[in-house]
């Protein structure tokens, strides 16, 4: 395994979290995205690819540059991480087939080594075809993987550690005065990790952390953990 950053170092904040979750180390990445180095997978949630272009194309003048920064943080990822696996917990693509979908097919195509499997969430609409001619695995409701349920929705209860997305988690951090910063998240308790949207182009959902959970916030940069704070 090769993780082309470091963790900690005197004098410079943690560019990444490493957490222990079901008896397996996890790095909770700056990206949004988790990866789980004993089998070179990655999860990712939330990508709304598509959706820069429906607004668009409904007359909403939204700038192609979100477009862009989800495309080259997902190259970013694949090319500093050993990665056999991508996992994308759902909402690939938030619409109808567009040009966009062509953010997919670069990528599937680029890393011809690499699986990509699409647990599949309610904005998944496209026919099957689609998504096998870009070679993406499908799996609907739960996919049970290692001690892992994988979900796009958070689930009341699985068989294993529940992973999953859907509610584009987030975090306000007050300062002095009336200062207020929102922050995308990571949420984790004891059953369940919730991963923030990785999209560009996305909302927040402002969580807290209760009964032993915490809240990791993610900066451009680093991941820290504020749950002493919520």
């Amino acid at each position: 395994m090769s993780l082309m950053r470091h963790n900690s170092g005197e004098g410079s904040e943690p560019t990444y979290a490493t957490v222990e979750i079901a008896g397996e180390e996890l790095y909770l990445l700056p990206e949004k995205a988790i990866y789980w180095p004993s089998r070179r997978c990655l999860f990712i949630a939330d990508l709304h690819l598509g959706k820069v272009s429906h607004f668009r194309k409904n007359g909403i003048a939204v700038p192609m540059e979100a477009q862009r920064n989800n495309e080259e943080k997902l190259h970013l990822l694949l090319d500093s991480l050993d990665v056999a696996e991508v996992v994308i917990l759902g909402d690939l693509f938030h619409a109808a087939h567009n040009a966009e979908w062509q953010v997919v097919e670069r990528l599937t195509t680029r890393y011809l080594d690499t699986t990509f499997h699409l647990v599949e969430g309610n904005h998944d609409i496209l026919d099957i075809d689609q998504y096998s001619s870009a070679r993406l695995i499908v799996h609907t409701g739960v996919w049970e993987l290692g001690p892992f349920s994988l979900s796009h929705e958070p689930l009341p209860t699985t068989q294993g550690y529940n992973l999953c997305g859907h509610i584009h988690p987030g975090v306000i951090l007050r300062g002095r005065g009336r200062q207020r910063l929102r922050l995308p998240c990571f949420y984790l308790d004891h059953a369940q990790g919730i991963l923030p949207a990785f999209g560009a182009f996305t909302g927040l959902y402002v969580l807290s952390a209760k009964d032993g959970g915490r809240v990791y916030a993610v900066t451009d940069a680093s991941i820290l953990d504020v749950s002493v704070n919520n």
